[in-house]
C-alpha cells in the first residue's frame, strides 16, 4: 500500500486517493467552469474543493482560486496536485465547513468578494438536509461581489434509479490504481428514504492482486437530493437572480429526463 512520509496510509488518505481513481473517467464538467471563469474573472471560490480536480486547472488557466474543504486528506492531495501545476501560487486552500465559511475567512484576495463561487459534481448533496442546503446557497451569495456568479451542479436520479436504491450491492468498476499499482474493485449499495429525500450510499473499495486477500476501504455518505425548483428557490431566497437552469454540462436545455440540474445565478449590483 502507498505510504505517506514513511508511514502506512490512513483510511482517509486511501479514500481520497480512491476518490481520484473513481473520477479518472472524466465527468466532462471542467470546460463549464473554465468558460464561466472567463466571463467573471477572479477570484474564484470552490466550495468542497476536494482533491483539486477543478481548482487546479482554473489556477493553471491564470485565475486566483480559493478552495474550501473540511477533509484534511483531500486538501493534502489538492496541495500535491497543485504543486505539479503552473498555477501553484494562484490557489489557496482553506480547511473549513463549506456552509459556514465567510468572506473574512478567504483573505485579502477576496476582500471585495469573489467573481465566481462554484460547487461542482453533486457536492451540494453532501449538505445532507434542507436547512444546510438553503444555508449553503446563502453562503455562496454572501461570498460573491455584486455581479458575480454562482454555479451549482446537482444530480437528479430517475425514478428507476430510486427503485434500485434498496440496499442491493452492485459492481461499479474494476481499475488498476497507478499510485498503488493494485487492482481496485468498486462496489456500492444505496438506500433511499422518501420522507427525507436522503440517499444513504455505502461505497466499498477492495484493493489488491488476484489470488490475494484484498485490503478493504469503506465509506458511507448521506446525500440529500435536491430538485431543480428547490435549487432555484434557495438561490432566490439567498438574494441571487437565476440566470440559467441547464440540464447538462454543455448547458443544454433543462427538461423532462434531465439527469442534472446546472444552476447559474447572479448577485445583483
Amino acid at each position: 500500500m502507498p505510504e505517506r512520509h514513511g508511514r502506512p496510509e490512513t483510511a482517509s488518505e486511501a479514500l481520497a486517493r480512491l476518490y481520484d481513481l473513481d473520477l479518472s473517467e472524466d465527468p466532462g464538467d471542467l470546460d463549464l467552469y473554465l468558460a464561466t471563469a472567463a466571463r467573471t474573472g477572479g477570484p474564484i471560490v470552490e466550495l468542497g474543493v476536494g482533491s483539486g480536480r477543478i481548482a487546479a486547472p482554473l489556477a493553471a488557466a491564470g485565475h486566483i482560486v480559493i478552495g474550501v474543504d473540511d477533509d484534511p486528506a483531500m486538501l493534502a492531495r489538492a496541495e500535491r496536485r497543485l504543486a505539479a501545476t503552473k498555477g501553484a501560487r494562484r490557489l489557496r486552500l482553506i480547511r473549513a465547513d463549506m456552509v459556514e465559511v465567510r468572506r473574512t475567512d478567504l483573505g485579502t484576495a477576496a476582500a471585495d468578494g469573489a467573481g465566481l463561487v462554484l460547487i461542482a459534481l453533486n457536492t451540494i448533496l453532501l449538505a445532507a438536509d434542507r436547512r444546510r442546503q438553503r444555508r449553503l446557497l446563502a453562503t455562496m451569495a454572501e461570498l460573491l461581489r455584486p455581479g458575480g456568479l454562482v454555479v451549482v451542479d446537482a444530480w437528479l436520479p430517475s425514478i428507476d434509479d430510486l427503485v434500485r436504491f434498496d440496499g442491493r450491492l452492485s459492481l461499479e468498476w474494476l481499475r488498476r490504481d497507478p499510485e498503488s499499482g493494485h487492482e481496485v474493485t468498486k462496489l456500492a449499495a444505496a438506500w433511499y428514504d422518501e420522507t427525507s429525500r436522503v440517499v444513504t450510499l455505502t461505497t466499498i473499495f477492495d484493493e489488491g492482486e488476484p489470488g490475494t486477500t484484498p485490503r478493504r476501504w469503506t465509506r458511507s455518505d448521506a446525500l440529500r437530493l435536491i430538485g431543480a425548483d428547490e435549487l432555484m428557490a434557495f438561490a432566490e431566497e439567498g438574494g441571487l437572480v437565476v440566470e440559467q437552469l441547464a440540464g447538462d454540462h454543455d448547458l443544454g436545455p433543462f427538461g423532462p429526463g434531465s439527469e442534472r440540474a446546472i444552476l447559474i445565478a447572479r448577485k445583483p449590483g
